[in-house]
């Protein structure tokens, strides 16, 4: 399993336009093969914070992901532009 954890900060003027782009884009990466589940949050304190846990089956299979056409769109081409600031950590199992 590949999980990465995505945390999103968007201005106040562009948080409830961030949150109502958030579900196509998870729509769409809910239909990837590799995709095991995608889960989006907001900070009911800072509702322009919002968190996304994603679960692949394998790095290639996030890395597949990047390459969709609704990541690409949706995503990089809407969603990254309005965020103040974006941080990715990507995790493996320890065992």
């Amino acid at each position: 399993m590949f999980t990465v954890i995505a945390r999103y900060s968007a201005s106040p003027e562009t948080a409830d336009e961030v949150a109502a782009l958030l579900p196509q884009l998870a729509a769409g990466s809910r239909t990837e093969p590799g995709n095991i589940s995608y889960t989006i949050t907001r900070d009911l304190e800072r509702p322009e914070e919002f968190v996304i846990v994603e679960e692949y089956a394998s790095a290639a299979d996030f890395a597949a992901h990047r390459e969709t056409e609704h990541f690409t769109q949706i995503g990089l081409g809407t969603i990254i532009p309005l965020l103040v600031e974006r941080k990715v950590v990507t995790l493996t199992p320890a065992e």
